[in-house]
């Protein structure tokens, strides 16, 4: 994790300039209309801040975090509240948030920090909280580009979820890149729910 939040770190202006503008709000909808109006989310490795930002104009409370300390930086610019640093692996709150959006980010962690993470998610989450979150769409584990990535398949984050209690799969869906010249990539779409009761 420590070479990818430097890739973060050394990168943040060319990746937060690369991202900021995208139109996503397709996703973002999808996500919101699991949630009551006003409800809180956690925006779970806030990058450049497009979503919280996002969020924030329709009106939800918005708390975001970030491991990058140039991102966060960046993130506060562009949204105007207070980010979070934050290595993923030491996030641990109870009961707190309606949804948690992980946009790209947690894909960055091993299979066993992951379910960690996600387990410290679910405790996060109100009951029939629910997490968004994505993932490059194969089966590679390890280094790329400077990063760590952890892909999936529909079937292979199935058989992993599985694995974890009180997590179940709302939905699993495959979207092509949005990025300009991206569009032979495919990501891996989910929403989670809790089932704690």
């Amino acid at each position: 994790m420590n070479e990818t939040l430097d890739y973060y770190d050394k990168n943040a202006e060319v990746f937060a300039n690369g991202t900021a503008d995208i139109e996503f709000s397709e996703m973002q909808d999808m996500f919101l209309a699991e949630l009551k109006e006003g409800a809180s989310i956690l925006d779970f490795g806030c990058g450049s801040g497009r979503d919280s930002r996002y969020f924030l104009q329709k009106g939800y409370r918005v708390t975001a975090l970030d491991g990058s300390a140039e991102l966060c930086r960046i993130a506060e610019e562009k949204t105007g509240i207070p980010v979070i640093k934050m290595d993923f692996n030491d996030f641990d709150e109870q009961d707190q948030y309606d949804g948690i959006w992980a946009c790209s980010s947690i894909l960055h962690l091993s299979k066993q920090e992951l379910k960690n993470v996600l387990i410290h998610m679910e405790k996060a989450l109100h009951n029939d909280g629910i997490i968004y979150t994505s993932f490059k769409y194969g089966d590679f584990s390890g280094m790329r580009n400077g990063r760590y990535f952890t892909d999936f398949t529909e079937d292979t984050f199935k058989v992993f979820v599985a694995e974890i209690e009180r997590i179940v799969i709302e939905r699993l869906w495959i979207t092509d890149d949005v990025r300009p010249g991206r569009q032979d990539e495919k990501w891996l779409n989910t929403i989670l729910k809790t089932t704690r009761r």
